[in-house]
Formats: C-alpha cells, sequence, structure tokens
C-alpha cells in the first residue's frame, strides 16, 4: 500500500489513478480530516466477492476440500 497525502494526489492524479489500475496498487490518501483509501474498480470488486462468499457458512471448507481433492476424484461436469 502506497501513502501519498492529498497535495500530492492534487497535482499528479491522472499518474496515480494510471498506476492504482495497472499495477493493482492500492493508495492511502492521507488528508487533515482523515485517510481513504483509492483501490481499483476490479480489487474493490474483487475484495466485495470474497467478503460474500465469507460470509456464506461453510463456504471456507468446501473451499478447502475442493481444493485438496484429487483431480482424478472430480466429476466432470458438463456446461451448456
Amino acid at each position: 500500500m502506497t501513502t501519498i497525502n492529498i497535495t500530492a494526489i492534487r497535482n499528479n492524479l491522472f499518474k496515480t489513478v494510471s498506476s492504482c489500475i495497472k499495477y493493482n496498487d492500492v493508495i492511502n490518501i492521507s488528508t487533515k480530516e482523515g485517510n481513504v483509501i483509492m483501490m481499483s474498480e476490479e480489487d474493490y470488486n474483487s475484495l466485495i466477492e470474497s467478503l460474500a462468499l465469507a460470509g456464506i457458512p461453510g463456504m471456507y471448507e468446501s473451499i478447502l476440500e475442493g481444493v485438496n481433492t484429487p483431480l482424478e476424484e472430480c466429476e466432470k461436469v458438463e456446461w451448456k
């Protein structure tokens, strides 16, 4: 995570936003009133999806079970 003050963001907004998107950098923007976090939309959506999945009872255990299941024991699924 990169920390930048609001004045530096004001002077380099386009460059900072581009870096945030291109390199998946999370930017902590500090101000006198408090801080703000800037992240790419892709990272934000991923975070929200992870939180939603984490809220489903038993999901973590189910994912671990799937990860630890040998490929030859998996069922073949035909997608339509």
